[in-house]
């Protein structure tokens, strides 16, 4: 029996002949932890954009659940969870409201909406504060209402795109030992990409390594680290990339990648 949940076969993705996803193919089974990293400009963003539906591939497809992302785009929507990069919740709505409208929005019948957002909001302990306004809130709080938001329609996959970036490293902590407790109880698929190479190590069972629009490695920690002939995973990353994971001083390579990714996204 096929255990394959995303299934990413030959994507591409060009911006007027400037290729920023180059040729990708990788699987992720059900249930797995995988963590998908790069250096600054690597693709990784693109890579989720398309996806998570949010950008059509110039080349290549996409399966997620069996549901092709470009001609049954609802279909793979329905399979998916999503916190992104930046805070997408509205803080003029309390949080009960946000949860609310987002069951609506994903036709969760209205008794079970009710009891799953009470048991989400539990799960990320935020229940007390139902019905607070979400601008009052923590950036660490409303990560984990993000994460209460992107579970309320029973997704089989996760994505999680950078999503401990502006926390402190307690919160990032918190914030992990959700994702891991979920995805022990309700076996979810979790694919998230971070600048954080301890939380990859921590958390994932696989790793996936792009650099430059291209897949360079994939394994579990330990298989890249003997790979590499690394103690670290930090060590690993570089041999892969010839970046550290959180290096601030891009490449001319990667400042132009990342400006086609800002006009073209």
């Amino acid at each position: 029996m096929d255990n394959t949940i995303i299934s990413v076969s030959r994507l591409t993705k060009k911006y007027n002949g400037f290729i920023a996803v180059n040729d990708v193919s990788f699987t992720v089974n059900k249930g797995e932890v995988v963590a998908f990293l790069g250096p600054n400009g690597a693709g990784k963003t693109t890579t989720i954009k398309m996806l998570t539906t949010l950008l059509v591939p110039t080349t290549g497809s996409v399966h997620l659940n069996g549901s092709d992302v470009v001609s049954h785009q609802e279909a793979a929507r329905r399979t998916f969870g999503i916190v992104f990069q930046d805070p997408s919740l509205d803080d003029e709505l309390t949080a009960w409201e946000n949860l609310e409208f987002h069951g609506v929005l994903y036709s969760v019948p209205k008794d079970i909406r009710r009891s799953r957002i009470e048991e989400l909001m539990k799960f990320v302990e935020l229940w007390d504060r139902k019905n607070a306004l979400v601008k009052t809130f923590s950036g660490g709080m409303k990560r984990r209402l993000e994460i209460a938001r992107g579970l309320l329609h029973h997704p089989k996959i996760f994505f999680l795109d950078e999503p401990t970036i502006g926390l402190d490293p307690q919160t990032r902590i918190h914030m992990w030992d959700y994702v891991v407790n979920l995805n022990k109880k309700e076996q979810i698929t979790i694919f998230f990409t971070t600048h954080y190479i301890e939380e990859a190590e921590k958390v994932a069972q696989r790793i996936i390594v792009i650099d430059h629009g291209k897949i360079v490695a994939q394994g579990t920690p330990g298989e890249l680290k003997i790979k590499t002939n690394s103690k670290t995973l930090e060590e690993a990353f570089l041999h892969f990339t010839g970046h550290a994971i959180r290096d601030e001083e891009a490449s001319a390579v990667d400042h132009m990648r990342q400006r086609h990714r800002r006009w073209h996204h």
